[in-house]
């Protein structure tokens, strides 16, 4: 009897202590790419030995948690062909198995197409658009509250790709789908599993019948990626798989400064920039340790993963400066490396182009280069606020323009009226629909690929997060009107709908407005004067701003319109204008403006 009862406990102790592998990430990978480290999350993965079903692989390294939580496998190779092996834990206390499938690549060629000059960018922030399935709404769901989910979700966006396409947008920007399990996440930048998609957006199925249904059109999809921080309820906050996998912990770490000065200035000490890489978005979302390997290697599988799961085209980068140079050289080398077309566009919060430019691939500071394709042009963003709502001169635009050329690919740059983190244009003091529309004819003639935040082209209203967040008209069961309908507008929303779509219409029927040179051809306080070429063409834009109508006499004679004799009107009172002689003449009415061919 006493030798049984000494037995029994020894033998629960070892059914307790059985190794268990409940996750593992990335959840599966490809064949013939970059040998993956493998995340394992479980129990009593301390003290046991890891080995994989087929023996020409090899786990090189291994690190366990100190709680035997988590395993970091560092594969030595993937294998040549599509295969499903076991990963194995074995120790004293038992054995594990877990299977992993290394699946067939895409071989679609409409994939990773990239975006362009050529391109028009459109931003959805998918809980905000469309309904498309109302069984996936869940927990949270309140329409009634601002910071709610609303319901909006990726087969909404599939339903309304006609319109999109009808409109002239050809690249479909949503923010990010990761998992979010916090009833404010709506927005999608508060990751609690960044291998999920979360239930309220629908399913990873849905996100690549979306970019199926894309390129078939002919468009592309731009996923939202977020390696700077996750969300304060992912697990790993209580229970990280390192200590180092956050700068700080939860109750003792920095907050974010948005001050990127520092970083771009060769004198500045370490002490003014650290709080820009190392400090905690909004003091609430842990800030991801990309120093360490094993994060580093997380972060950029991830986004590879996402890349090839959905054939997407290219990525939007969030909270870019908040992310160390040295990562992204070693983020883009292996995105690039594996994606040659495909394009990264990252937030660079700044209005000085200075500072914006330092970022954008091909510059190189503390011996780093990026590697990113291009910043958004964050300077023409606040520049066309200040002429078009503030009333400074047009030559504040032409200033940035100015700083063109900080960047080694200005024609890459990214101008934009508005995003989800801005205040409506027409909520600004001094805004006016007339005014809107002569912001829109800039952006979308001026050089660079224009991006514009759903709703704006319906003249949408909006004040600070998360009034500028509201629901797009007629994507929602009991709205009383639809925008997305000819004939369900409102007389403002079809005015302005038509307005951008004309302007649209009219890029992509001429190449000049999409890849040609921009040249400057006159500026004054009210009126701008520039013009585009491209191989074979030039199209020339007058904006004035002016309560006046402005008269135009400019000289052509050594720029790029040097020669003209013929002037076609494209766009606005073309009448009365004039080339020849070496000059261009004509005059633009008040608060209009004039495109023109010119041969």
């Amino acid at each position: 009897m006493t030798a049984a009862l000494l037995v029994l406990p020894l033998v629960v102790h070892a059914q307790e202590n059985t190794p268990r592998m409940v996750k593992v990430d990335p959840p599966n990978w490809w064949p013939a790419m970059p040998a993956p480290m493998l995340l394992i999350q479980g129990e009593h993965l301390d003290g046991v030995q890891f080995h994989l079903s087929d023996k020409a692989l090899q786990v090189r390294r291994v690190h366990v948690s100190e709680n035997g939580h988590w395993a970091e496998l560092w594969l030595s190779a993937s294998p040549a062909k599509p295969e499903t092996i076991e990963v194995i834990a074995e120790g004293h206390n038992g054995r594990a198995s877990l299977p992993y499938t290394f699946a067939a690549r895409h071989e679609s060629h409409d994939d990773f197409a990239g975006f362009s000059s050529k391109d028009v960018m459109y931003l959805i922030m998918t809980d905000r658009f469309a309904d498309g399935d109302a069984a996936n709404n869940g927990s949270g769901y309140d329409r009634s509250k601002p910071r709610g989910w609303h319901g909006g979700d990726l087969r909404g966006i599939m339903q309304h790709l006609d319109y999109l396409q009808e409109l002239g947008v050809t690249t479909v920007w949503i923010t990010p789908v990761y998992q979010n399990h916090e009833d404010e996440s709506y927005h999608g930048y508060g990751a609690t599993d960044m291998y999920a998609v979360d239930e309220h957006y629908g399913s990873l199925e849905d996100l690549k019948v979306l970019a199926n249904a894309l390129h078939r059109r002919g468009m592309k999809l731009v996923l939202d990626t977020v390696p700077n921080h996750v969300g304060p309820a992912h697990v790993w906050v209580d229970d990280s798989p390192d200590p180092d996998w956050f700068h700080g912990t939860k109750t003792q770490h920095r907050t974010a400064q948005g001050d990127f000065k520092p970083l771009t200035d060769p004198h500045a000490p370490w002490l003014t920039q650290r709080d820009v890489t190392e400090g905690w978005f909004a003091n609430i979302l842990p800030d991801m340790n990309q120093e360490s390997p094993a994060v580093a290697a997380y972060l950029t599988q991830n986004a590879i993963w996402w890349i090839e799961e959905t054939g997407a085209d290219g990525l939007r980068i969030d909270t870019f400066p908040y992310v160390g140079r040295e990562y992204w050289r070693g983020f883009h080398a292996a995105i690039h490396g594996l994606y040659p077309r495909l394009t990264t566009v990252g937030e660079v919060f700044n209005p000085d182009a200075t500072i914006t430019s330092s970022f954008a691939g091909g510059v190189v500071r503390d011996g780093v280069d990026t590697g990113l394709d291009t910043p958004f042009d964050f300077p023409s963003y606040v520049a066309l606020r200040d002429v078009f709502l503030r009333d400074a001169p047009m030559m504040r635009l032409t200033e940035v323009l100015r700083m063109d050329s900080l960047y080694p690919h200005p024609e890459r740059l990214i101008p934009f009226l508005g995003n989800h983190d801005t205040v409506r244009f027409l909520s600004e003091k001094g805004a006016t629909l007339q005014r809107l529309k002569l912001a829109f004819a800039v952006l979308l003639t001026m050089r660079g690929m224009p991006q514009i935040y759903a709703g704006d082209e319906i003249a949408m209203r909006g004040g600070e997060d998360p009034d500028n967040r509201r629901d797009f008209p007629g994507g929602f069961a009991g709205d009383v009107q639809s925008a997305f309908e000819d004939g369900g507008r409102t007389p403002e929303q079809e005015e302005m709908h038509a307005w951008v779509q004309g302007l649209l219409t009219m890029r992509r029927e001429h190449a000049a407005l999409q890849v040609g040179e921009e040249q400057v051809l006159s500026v004054a306080e009210d009126a701008l004067v520039y013009l585009r070429k491209s191989s074979d063409e030039r199209v020339v834009v007058m904006v004035n701003k002016g309560s006046q109508a402005a008269v135009l006499d400019v000289a052509v004679e050594k720029t790029l319109l040097e020669g003209c004799a013929v002037v076609d009107g494209l766009m606005g009172d073309a009448k009365g204008m004039s080339c020849g002689g070496g000059r261009l003449r004509g005059v633009v009415p008040a608060e209009s403006v004039v495109v023109v061919r010119v041969r």
